[in-house]
């Protein structure tokens, strides 16, 4: 396990939005996903997908969801194809060592996001050390350190 003083990454998420409802979607995935949210939320259909299996990169992550998509049936994909937005978005803690920190992506991978016309989504979360603080703020009005 990191410390949670080091960055690190920790997931790629499939978060895919639609004016179509998503489910049978989400159901042609089946058991290869595990799904984190399934349903719309005012007017827009949203899916909130992991793989289901242990991937260490997001590069490896992103290629096995690229595959997924790829063997979808004829109306699952055709769903995919419809949605407004479809968004690998990759979740990074950052921590305070080490100073800097690369997250490669393989000209293999970027073709295949490519294909299935998806965009790449960073999303980095502070240090555990400044999250805690934060809170601790919220609920005092007092920062602590």
């Amino acid at each position: 396990m990191k410390a949670a003083t080091h960055t690190h990454f920790l997931n790629v998420d499939l978060d895919i939005f639609s004016q179509s409802d998503l489910q049978p979607l989400v159901d042609a995935f089946g058991k290869k996903v595990s799904v984190l949210f399934s349903g719309r939320v005012k007017r827009t259909h949203r899916a909130h997908l992991e793989v289901a299996k242990i991937t260490k990169t997001a590069d490896a992550t992103i290629r096995d969801f690229c595959t997924l998509i790829e063997t979808l049936p004829k109306t699952a994909r055709d769903l995919w194809n419809g949605a407004n937005q479809r968004d690998f978005n990759i979740g990074v803690q950052g921590g305070m060592t080490p100073r800097a920190s690369e997250f490669a992506l393989s000209a293999e991978v970027l073709k295949a996001v490519h294909k299935v016309e998806a965009r790449i989504v960073f999303m980095v979360y502070a240090p555990e050390r400044f999250q805690k603080a934060a809170r601790s703020k919220a609920a005092t009005g007092k920062p602590q350190i």
